[in-house]
């Protein structure tokens, strides 16, 4: 049998570099360690530059190294393993309680038109813009807008309403009380965006998971939440099971 057109095409230099460098980080580097600069490595590797960068930037994608403003590249600790189930978005105080999630402000404008769209209002119809953080192990791992249309919540008081966190947790409050059926969600890769970055503590651009969730209740979609996770120090987890983790140096498989 011939040999597939698949089987001809050869490693990639970058690819090649990655697993020489990734056992490199296992053998001659620390967590938090900084990297020499790329002139140094591409002269420590033989390798061009440009080479080098795709290298660090796959290691950078799959957790392996972060970069950090002022500081430069670093070698990443293992990822945190972040739950991602319905008892973490539980709002019945608020979303004040525990790491789950940290409400920083809500304010009332219209949904992106595809939100709208789940969401079954108009593009010019204002909803409840609910953003929240999420801190696990002392560190920001994610950041959410929760988009609310007025009729989920309809005993949110029009008149007084306080601002900022005090006001986003209404919101939460209203939204337990309406009681939702179920949800489905979403996970894709993503580019931080500008904002999220800030909050993540990430370069613009960095890679992060976006995970789309909506929520329903008996008279559709109730809200829509669209929350996007440091994808260099996170690991998701669905379900009550545990968390599946795969070893970077044994690459064994353990069920928590």
């Amino acid at each position: 049998m011939g040999t597939t057109q698949l089987e001809a095409v050869q490693e990639p230099k970058y690819w090649h570099l990655k697993t020489v460098l990734s056992e490199a980080l296992d053998s001659d580097f620390a967590v938090g360690e900084i990297l020499p600069n790329e002139r140094e490595l591409a002269a420590r590797f033989g390798v061009a530059r440009a080479t080098l960068r795709q290298a660090l930037e796959q290691l950078e994608l799959e957790g392996r190294l972060q970069r950090r403003r002022g500081v430069g590249t670093t070698v990443a600790p293992p990822r945190v393993g972040v739950a991602v189930a319905t008892a973490q978005h539980d709002w019945a105080d608020g979303g004040s309680a525990g790491e789950a999630w940290q409400p920083v402000e809500c304010t009332d404008a219209p949904a992106p038109a595809a939100v709208a769209a789940v969401l079954s209002v108009g593009t010019d119809e204002t909803v409840h813009v609910v953003r929240r953080i999420r801190v696990a192990h002392g560190q920001t791992v994610a950041a959410e807008l929760l988009y609310v249309p007025a009729a989920s919540v309809p005993g949110l008081p029009a008149v007084g309403m306080p601002s900022g966190p005090a006001r986003a947790r209404n919101v939460l409050q209203e939204l337990y009380r309406l009681g939702l059926d179920g949800q489905d969600r979403s996970v894709e890769l993503g580019s931080a965006r500008v904002d999220d970055a800030k909050e993540l503590d990430r370069l613009p651009g960095a890679p992060v998971l976006v995970v789309t969730t909506r929520y329903f209740a008996a008279s559709g979609t109730a809200a829509v939440s669209v929350a996007t996770y440091r994808a260099d120090t996170c690991r998701l987890t669905f379900g009550d099971s545990g968390a599946l983790e795969i070893s970077h140096e044994e690459q064994t498989r353990q069920a928590s």
